[in-house]
């Protein structure tokens, strides 16, 4: 039997504080993406992105100004990703549960490739830190994917960063390395580390509020189901005619 049922994964929920530009951009955008440049090509292409961004931070292990080309590595990432689903529901292409599922187990592959590419550019002393990074980052996507599974609201954004945000921050620390260098970056992750904990305890902390309560809105339904089954049986008065 075919599932009619409409998949909840269609649909994101993004607070995000750049959110409101992209909602404006998106009508502008969509229509000029080439007809032959279709909703699963776009997301393939992170593939492409994710695999440049490591060639291009190996060879900015020797010449930091590469990290130029990871930038816009980076850039084009979020160009395609963002708009991967938005043209298929424009061109009802029908692929969401393919898109969804690739599109962010290739955001996983695109997190690896950043960490890993500031692994090539920075010392030995600073793997660990980076190592917790990618820990940190990717429980943040796990968090978002077990809340989806039990909410059926896949919300991408937390406390007003999205993946728009993080991927502006990410561009923003490269211009910093190649202007200032790698100490600054060598002494900061440990306190960008520090962060991601305090926001992945809010973010948990409100997750688990959240389905507590849906739990116990679901509670309270059968109780009163059982109340009143529970009633005596009162007869109805016979008419007399």
């Amino acid at each position: 039997m075919i599932e009619t049922s409409e998949f909840a994964g269609a649909h994101k929920t993004n607070n995000s504080f750049l959110a409101p530009l992209e909602r404006r951009l998106a009508p502008i955008v969509i229509p000029r993406i080439p007809s032959w440049l279709e909703t699963h090509h776009l997301t393939m292409l992170t593939l492409a992105w994710s695999l440049g961004i490591l060639f291009f931070s190996f060879l900015a292990a020797r010449n930091i100004r590469w990290l130029w080309i990871v930038s816009v590595m980076i850039a084009l990432q979020w160009v395609t990703d963002h708009y991967d689903g938005k043209i298929g529901k424009y061109r009802n292409t029908g692929l969401v549960r393919w898109g969804y599922y690739m599109d962010h187990l290739l955001d996983y592959f695109f997190l690896c490739s950043v960490i890993i590419g500031y692994a090539f550019i920075l010392p030995e002393r600073s793997r660990f830190q980076l190592l917790l990074m990618l820990a940190l980052f990717a429980a943040y996507d796990f968090s978002t994917f077990l809340a989806f599974s039990a909410t059926d609201e896949l919300k991408i954004s937390h406390l007003k960063f999205g993946p728009t945000e993080f991927r502006l921050a990410l561009i923003i620390i490269n211009g910093l390395l190649i202007s200032f260098g790698t100490r600054y970056m060598i002494s900061g992750l440990k306190w960008v580390n520090a962060g991601a904990v305090v926001g992945l305890v809010f973010l948990i902390y409100g997750t688990h509020k959240r389905i507590w309560q849906l739990d116990m809105k679901g509670r309270q339904a059968p109780a009163k189901a059982v109340q009143a089954i529970d009633q005596p049986y009162v007869p109805a008065k016979e008419c007399t005619y």
